[in-house]
């Protein structure tokens, strides 16, 4: 289809129109030029298509489909690969659904516990979480059906999140809440990007054209639509202008009036409009040209799917030996959750599951199971007959299991989190529950971390997150060594909620929220602080075990123009199949910048035999290495030694090996009165022209080892160190005039430049 062409026969008034849509999921049609209108439909884990007058969160039925497990389950796959056949599975149900763009993924940095859509999302480390987004994108689009990445930008609270501005410096953008949209727009290209409700430094994200055309256009190469969240405008001929194409859902001709308004008063230029129907239209023919009508949504097949990639996804946090389980002992399930589990979060991703398989439902042939409630979900009150119940089962048994997690009240879409506790009535459970069997594991299902007042007492802990409507049957299959636990922890779990480095400041003051942790986020904040955490990032055990051998980099000294290859080889030392998540950090050791300890620059999983042993490589390149410097506005990176570490998680290195990294940019120093010393000394060039002025300044004179002590010396050298080139003119005692210093600091800079 030629857009341009279609373009050229439109009216400024139907032009207007493709701006905004038709109602709450479809574009507008141009029926007089033959232009059909396309659906969009709420995800990511699944799809929630709403045919009827619709409601976006959930008030209306959506149709039947398959909830998959969510982001915070998903991102703990740490898995490209299961991420994409993901992709593909959604993909084909919407074309056999003829839905154009579903919406997601959601890649929204964890910067608390507390945001109420955590779940949702995929981790507080932005590079996992944009190659996690970036394998969706490619297994969806992969059916020629576009996604959404979404919500860009900074959007990591739902307290106020429609008029909230957060506010943070250049390189905490660049360096978090930016990068885990960067890689996955310029990885796999997604047909369109959702812009946030708040506002950014004061400017609201869907009017903010720093963001939406200079960094995701100019520099990032994004083609496609930039779509509102649900209800975002704020001014819409300023939208349209910063970059904008098209708000969700309809304005009912409001909008679309103000936009054919401003383009006839002149205030807006055609010009502009016409290249925002041009990438709306580019996205409709992409979806209509290439629609599969032999599509099919295979419900079985899919929920079978969603069965393996939560078992893949779930992280066995702790094992005293007593996972996996033997069938044949007695076992009791406790917990509402075993009957009727939590396996998504609340808002705009409900799925309406045309099946459920829970724990109990999975575990119906077994002989040695029983059951008891122990709590209600409805509320959290300890009902002490339930209780009583429970524990009375819980004498009987071999071993205990109890279902635990957050109920829908405690997180959803709309509200954040409170606190970071489970109920009061479940962590009364498990603690009468432990105080009769000693043999208690936990699974727990939620969206972000929760405390665990009992962890010393019980004998192992199973993050099931939410894990999608197979979860029942992929927690059976671990508890009973039918699968192999994988996942690993994309967030840390701190001990306490006052530990996470935004907890002084999250939810801000009125329309104002802070960022004051800038880029320690997470466990950059919290293995910089040398912090007790409850599990660290990348946690995660596993029935057998791996051994690294053999890390190898390919070069001992490099540029920042070349690439690293980084070699590894893992062993499978334990006596059953099983996958290993091998994470590369990079860790700067003596460079001068404030940086984290170490951050997340590779991952791969493999899969072992008992005894086999693969080779895992990585290569690294420039961004590897750097961090944003303000000043440049520009990726920089310090000459400085890096350490190229290999770890099971942030905090359990298991090799590591040295590489020096020469920086290419050159820094264009410049000097004046106001230079320190110390900062003069640093540059050879400088110190060859202006080295004697040091000579020349006596900071305390000859009698002050007497009258001030034996740290004279010591002091002199600091005092000197700290001082402003300026302090010649006083402390050089006439002896430098302040022409020759102009003149100096003239000479400095021009050789120096």
């Amino acid at each position: 289809m030629n857009v341009k062409e279609l373009i050229g026969q439109m009216t400024v008034e139907e032009k207007a129109g493709l701006c905004s849509g038709q109602d709450f999921w479809h574009t507008k049609a141009v029926e007089r030029l033959g232009i059909p209108a396309i659906m969009v439909s709420d995800g990511p884990h699944g799809l929630r298509k709403q045919d009827q007058e619709a409601d976006h969160l959930g008030i209306n039925d959506s149709i039947k489909a398959v909830c998959f497990p969510a982001g915070c389950a998903l991102a703990a796959s740490f898995d490209r690969q299961m991420t994409t056949r993901l992709g593909e599975a959604l993909g084909e149900e919407c074309q056999a659904e003829n839905v154009a763009v579903i919406l997601g993924p959601a890649v929204n940095i964890k910067r608390s516990p507390l945001c109420g859509r955590n779940f949702e999302y995929y981790s507080e480390d932005p590079y996992l979480a944009s190659e996690i987004a970036a394998s969706h994108i490619k297994g969806v689009q992969s059916k020629n059906v576009g996604t959404s990445i979404k919500h860009f930008l900074a959007n990591n609270q739902e307290h106020r999140r429609m008029s909230s501005s957060s506010e943070m410096d250049e390189r905490t953008a660049r360096e978090i809440y930016l990068a885990a949209f960067e890689g996955a727009v310029k990885q796999s290209k997604p047909w369109t990007v959702m812009c946030s409700y708040n506002r950014i430094n004061g400017t609201y994200a869907c009017e903010n054209k720093k963001y939406l055309t200079d960094i995701l256009r100019d520099e990032w190469g994004f083609d496609g639509f930039v779509v509102s969240d649900w209800g975002a405008v704020n001014d819409r001929v300023d939208s349209l202008k910063a970059g904008l194409e098209l708000e969700m859902p309809s304005s009912f001709g409001i909008n679309d009036k103000k936009i054919a308004e401003a383009v006839k008063a002149g205030t807006l230029s055609e010009e502009c409009l016409d290249e925002a129907v041009e990438r709306v239209l580019n996205i409709v023919y992409k979806f209509v040209e290439n629609r599969n009508e032999n599509a099919v949504f295979d419900k079985e097949a899919d929920h079978k799917l969603s069965k393996e990639i939560a078992a893949e996804c779930m992280v066995l946090l702790k094992n005293d030996q007593i996972l996996p389980l033997d069938e044949k002992a007695n076992t009791v399930f406790i917990g509402a959750f075993a009957k009727k589990p939590r396996y998504q979060g609340g808002g705009s991703s409900h799925i309406n599951s045309f099946k459920v398989e829970s724990a109990l439902d999975a575990a119906a042939g077994m002989e040695h199971i029983t059951y008891s409630p122990g709590f209600i979900t409805e509320k959290d009150v300890i009902d002490e007959a339930l209780i009583k119940s429970a524990v009375e089962a819980a004498k009987k048994a071999e071993t205990a299991v109890v279902f635990a997690g957050l109920p829908d009240s405690f997180e959803s879409e709309g509200f954040d989190r409170k606190h970071m506790r489970l109920p009061d009535c479940q962590n009364e459970l498990i603690r009468q529950v432990v105080a009769v069997n000693k043999n208690t594991v936990v699974v727990l299902h939620n969206g972000s971390p929760v405390e665990m007042p009992w962890i010393q007492d019980v004998k192992a802990v199973l993050e099931a997150y939410l894990g999608g409507q197979a979860v029942g049957a992929a927690t059976v299959d671990i508890l009973f060594g039918k699968a192999n636990p994988c996942g690993r922890l994309a967030e840390t779990f701190p001990i306490r909620l006052e530990d996470n480095p935004s907890y002084l400041y999250y939810l801000g003051e009125g329309d104002k929220v802070e960022y004051r942790e800038g880029v320690f986020v997470g466990y950059r904040y919290y293995d910089k602080k040398k912090m007790d955490v409850l599990f660290p990032f990348g946690h995660g055990l596993s029935y057998t075990s791996f051994v690294y051998s053999n890390l190898v980099l390919d070069k001992e000294n490099m540029k920042d123009t070349e690439t690293l290859r980084v070699t590894v080889d893992v062993t499978n030392a334990g006596t059953i199949k099983g996958k290993e998540v091998v994470q590369l950090y990079v860790a700067p050791l003596n460079g001068s910048i404030i940086r984290p300890v170490r951050e997340l620059k590779g991952f791969d999983k493999i899969e072992l035999n008992p005894g086999e042993t693969k080779t895992v490589s990585f290569e690294l390149e420039k961004r590897a290495f750097a961090y944003f410097d303000m000043e440049a506005g520009d990726w920089k990176v310090e000459n400085a030694d890096y350490e190229i570490q290999i770890g099971k998680s942030s905090r359990d290195i298991v090799a590591a090996a040295s590489v020096h990294v020469e920086s290419t940019s050159k820094k264009t120093r410049s000097y004046n009165r106001n230079t320190t010393f110390g900062d003069l000394m640093k540059d050879e060039k400088a110190m060859e022209i202006a080295g004697y002025l040091l000579k020349e300044v006596a900071v305390l004179g000859d009698a002050a080892d007497d009258a001030l002590g034996e740290s004279t010396t010591a002091m002199n050298e600091a005092m000197m160190m700290y001082m402003p080139i300026r302090g010649v003119i006083t402390f050089a005692q006439g002896k430098v005039s302040e022409e020759e210093l102009d003149a100096l600091l003239e000479k400095i800079n021009q050789i120096t430049e």
